[in-house]
C-alpha cells in the first residue's frame, strides 16, 4: 500500500487495489507532487516498490499577457540519470531556448527557459516543453501552455457590392479584431449619427441599405473598442446612377439612303463582324485562287509561243516576185510589162521581201 499520509490528499484517488495491484491517480498535478512514491506490499518478508515522479510544467506565464510585453517561460525536469535532454516547439515548429543543468548527487535537473517579446500574433499560440530520455524508450513527456494575448482592436470595412447604384441594397460590415473582442461597434456618418433609420439599419457589426439613394453619399465610419484600446475604420459611399432603358423614339425616322455597294449576306456579315471566316468562303477562294494560277499559266506559255515562232520566221527569209518586177525593166508603160510578165520572166530581176 501507499504511504497513508500521500493518501489523505483529496486529489490523490485509489483506482484500484488487488492482491496483484495497487493504482493511484493525482489529478491537478503540481510541482509539489514530484518526487518518491513508495509502495509496499505486507507479506514476509515486505515488499517494497519505488517510483520517482517527475512533473514538468511551464513557469512564467501569467493569464493574460499584454501586447509588448517580455515574458520568460521556464521548463523543469529533475531526478534525470543521465540529465534529460528539454526541447521547446512553437505550434509544433522547433525553437531554441537556453538550458542550464545542475547535478544532485547521482541524479541531474534540466532547466530550459524561452524568453518571448509577446504581440496579436502570439495570441491562441501553443508553446510546448518536451523531455526526451533514454528511459523513456517508447515515447516522451511533454507539456504545452496556449498564449492570451490581448491587444487593442483594429477595424476594416467590407461591402457587399462594389459598384453601388441607386435604387439597390447595399450591406456595410465592420470586421473588428481585438482581444478582448470589441463588441459592440459604432456606426457614424460625416461625424455625427445616422440620419435615415427606416433605411440604414444596424444589426450588430452590419450597416444595412435597404435602398440606396443620392442622399446616402457620405463617409461612414466604424469604430470599436475594448479596454486596450479604440480603432475605426471609414468607408466613403458613392452612389452611381442606375442603367436606364433607351426610351422610345418620338421622331419619325430618317430617310433611308439606298446603299449602292454590293449587299452582303448574313455569312459575310458574321464574317465581318466576328472575324471568323466561313469554311465555304474559304474553299471558294482557294478554287478562285487555283483558277488564276491555271490562266496565268497558260497566258505565259502562249506568250512564249509567239515569241518562239516570231524567232523562227524571222530567220528564215522568204522570196517572190511581183507582177510589177516580172516585164516592168522591158515595157515601155504598165500594161505592157503586166502582159510582158505574164509570158516571160526568166530574165527578170528579183524583188525581195522580208518578214521582221
Amino acid at each position: 500500500m501507499f504511504v497513508p499520509a500521500a493518501l489523505r490528499d483529496n486529489r490523490i484517488e485509489l483506482v484500484r487495489a488487488t492482491s496483484h495491484e495497487l493504482t493511484i491517480s493525482i489529478s491537478e498535478v503540481t510541482l509539489a507532487d514530484e518526487g518518491l512514491y513508495t509502495c509496499s506490499l505486507f507479506t514476509m518478508p515486505v515488499k517494497t516498490a519505488k517510483a520517482y515522479l517527475t512533473v514538468l510544467e511551464i513557469n512564467g506565464l501569467t493569464k493574460p499577457l499584454l501586447e509588448g510585453e517580455h515574458v520568460t517561460l521556464t521548463c523543469v525536469t529533475s531526478g534525470s540519470k543521465p540529465a534529460a535532454d528539454v526541447r521547446w516547439f512553437k505550434n509544433k515548429m522547433e525553437v531554441k531556448g537556453a538550458k542550464e543543468v545542475n547535478a544532485s548527487g547521482k541524479t541531474f535537473t534540466v532547466k530550459s527557459s524561452l524568453r518571448l517579446h509577446v504581440n496579436r500574433d502570439d495570441d491562441g499560440v501553443a508553446y510546448t516543453c518536451r523531455v526526451d530520455h533514454v528511459a523513456l524508450t517508447a515515447t516522451h513527456e511533454e507539456t504545452t501552455k496556449v498564449l492570451e494575448v490581448h491587444y487593442a482592436p483594429y477595424v476594416e470595412i467590407r461591402q457587399s457590392t462594389s459598384v453601388p447604384q441607386e435604387g439597390q441594397y447595399l450591406k456595410l460590415e465592420c470586421v473588428p479584431k481585438g482581444n478582448p473582442s470589441p463588441d459592440p461597434v459604432l456606426w457614424t456618418k460625416d461625424g455625427g449619427e445616422l440620419p435615415d433609420l427606416d433605411r440604414m439599419i444596424v444589426d450588430g457589426r452590419e450597416l444595412t441599405f435597404t435602398t440606396l439613394n443620392k442622399t446616402d453619399n457620405g463617409t461612414y465610419r466604424c469604430e470599436a473598442t475594448n479596454h486596450l484600446g479604440t480603432s475605426h475604420a471609414e468607408f466613403k459611399l458613392v452612389i452611381y446612377d442606375a442603367p436606364t432603358s433607351p426610351s422610345p423614339s418620338t421622331t419619325s425616322p430618317a430617310p433611308t439612303i439606298p446603299d449602292t455597294t454590293a449587299p452582303l449576306d448574313s455569312r459575310q456579315l458574321n464574317s465581318a463582324v466576328s472575324g471568323n471566316r466561313d469554311p465555304n468562303e474559304l474553299k471558294r477562294a482557294t478554287d478562285h485562287a487555283l483558277i488564276g494560277g491555271i490562266v496565268a499559266v497558260v497566258v505565259f506559255a502562249t506568250l512564249c509561243l509567239i515569241i518562239v515562232l516570231g524567232r523562227y520566221l524571222a530567220r528564215h527569209k522568204g522570196t517572190y516576185l511581183t507582177h510589177e518586177a516580172k516585164g516592168a525593166d522591158d515595157a515601155p508603160d504598165a500594161d505592157t510589162a503586166i502582159i510582158n510578165a505574164d509570158g516571160n520572166h526568166a530574165h527578170a530581176e528579183e524583188k525581195k521581201e522580208y518578214f521582221i
